[in-house]
């Protein structure tokens, strides 16, 4: 039986819940006016791209969909794994940095330097996160409606008021950090040191990442050939125009070399605040943004999991893995997942600043998600050649041409998001860029490495019969 229908509005919102996150906007803002640039720029080569391409595999799966059934019907099951590892490894490197963001956020109720604290973020990090698990032991999920509540409380309505007070710095004439004219909307690549400005690409890519997760409900959509190309565009000018306009209101307002990652959006919250006299209201703004950023990670905690437990019933890893609880929850996976999120944890002490280690943990997980990405639409290109059967409930425009051309854009995205990840932004304290360097490798490195082991592992079983 086909799932109750969803309307095209509902879907607008389910696809903005999935990408649009204020915790993103100070990062953006660094790069001052350029990032309209580079927001145009990973529209066109990786946003839409990714939700036109994951709708279509989405519309193509009749009954089990998402990363690891799509490679394992285009190259065989090791890419799935492949495929489905980096999609959930990069979700736990993930992890500690929008966590990061909540509890700097959060510090504004009793000690705003504890932002810069890096025992005191670890310590909530690891309270909260193990906190969140044992309620997913417990059957606590979220719902899509929830999902849309969560947004428009803790990003929408946000987002909406730093953009809102930004216009009126602007026309009542207060100073502004950066000015606009066509020589600064531009990079310029003119010295060694100005290509770091393409880092924006990953601070802007990370914004977008996740979007797959929305196309799931194309088979709930009422008249999708029509409905969906109609929500993606509108939904995309949304993002687009909120994101951008986000990310300018606080670099106009704030000094470039002041803004700080974890906790960027107060920082800007409390400046408007003592210049327009709502100070009454921080504590409100602060609790809708807490609660989005927790009620946003409800159902990430499990979600990734389920891919790996795929993985596991596949005979990857041991049966001690697939074992889960009356609630049906793979207990013991979900808890593995928490290890190996304390364990990232120590990347706080690896970089000299906080600044230094968010950006390094949001830089290795969009690393390894734009990797997916990579198998994601390679995926999609074979299937729509070889295997995928003529029939949708979506197609992209153009047939086996139309595919090719979406997934060059999105693969030509991905290899320079890839190239740049390991250029760490100027502006931002990192240590030496080779001291960088080898620590992000070694990260890529080391969260690829047991994949191998799986691979050991299914094959020393087959052998035993």
């Amino acid at each position: 039986m086909r799932a109750k229908q969803i309307s095209q509005y509902t879907l607008i919102l389910l696809i903005i819940s999935a990408i649009d996150n204020i915790r993103n906007l100070p990062q953006i803002a660094l790069f001052g006016t350029t990032l309209i640039f580079f927001f145009a720029l990973s529209a066109l080569f990786f946003l839409i791209p990714v939700a036109l391409v994951s709708a279509q595999l989405s519309a193509s799966s009749q009954e089990q969909g998402g990363i690891y059934h799509w490679t394992c019907m285009a190259f065989g099951p090791k890419i799935g794994l492949i495929a489905v590892w980096l999609q959930w490894i990069n979700t736990l490197v993930w992890f500690p940095s929008i966590l990061s963001f909540i509890a700097a956020t959060a510090t504004y109720f009793f000690n705003p330097a504890l932002a810069s604290n890096k025992t005191y973020l670890v310590s909530v990090i690891l309270v909260v996160f193990w906190g969140m698990t044992f309620m997913n032991l417990a059957g606590v999920r979220r719902s899509a409606s929830l999902a849309t509540i969560f947004s428009v409380l803790g990003a929408l309505i946000p987002i909406g008021l730093i953009i809102g007070f930004a216009v009126l710095w602007v026309v009542t004439g207060r100073p502004l950090q950066i000015h606009f004219n066509l020589h600064n909307l531009l990079p310029t690549f003119n010295h060694a040191e100005s290509f770091s400005s393409l880092t924006a690409l990953t601070a802007i890519m990370t914004s977008f990442l996740g979007v797959e997760l929305a196309t799931v409900h194309i088979n709930d959509v009422t008249n999708p050939e029509k409905s969906f190309p109609r929500a993606l565009g509108v939904s995309v000018l949304i993002i687009l125009g909120t994101m951008t306009l986000g990310s300018l209101g606080i670099a106009l307002v704030l000094p470039l070399d002041q803004i700080n990652l974890v906790d960027g959006v107060m920082q800007i919250f409390t400046l408007f605040s003592k210049t327009y006299h709502f100070t009454v209201l921080i504590p409100v703004i602060m609790l809708m943004i807490i609660c989005g950023g927790l009620g946003g990670m409800i159902s990430y905690i499990i979600s990734p999991v389920k891919g790996i437990l795929q993985v596991a019933e596949s005979g990857y890893l041991p049966p001690f893995f697939t074992f889960k609880n009356r609630h049906g929850v793979p207990t013991r996976l979900l808890i593995t997942q928490a290890m190996i999120v304390s364990l990232v944890c120590s990347a706080w002490g690896l970089m000299p600043s906080v600044n230094g280690s968010y950006w390094l943990l949001t830089d290795l997980s969009t690393e390894l998600y734009i990797l997916m990405y990579v198998f994601m639409f390679l995926a999609a290109l074979k299937l729509k050649i070889k295997i995928m059967p003529a029939a949708h409930l979506f197609k992209i425009p153009g047939g086996i041409f139309g595919t090719g051309v979406i997934c060059f854009l999105g693969l030509v995205g991905c290899i320079i998001t890839l190239v740049v990840g390991f250029i760490p932004p100027s502006n931002i304290d990192v240590g030496s860029n080779m001291h960088y360097f080898i620590i992000f490798a070694s990260g890529v490195i080391l969260m690829i490495l047991p994949v191998f082991g799986f691979y050991a592992y299914k094959k020393h079983q087959d052998s035993r019969g």
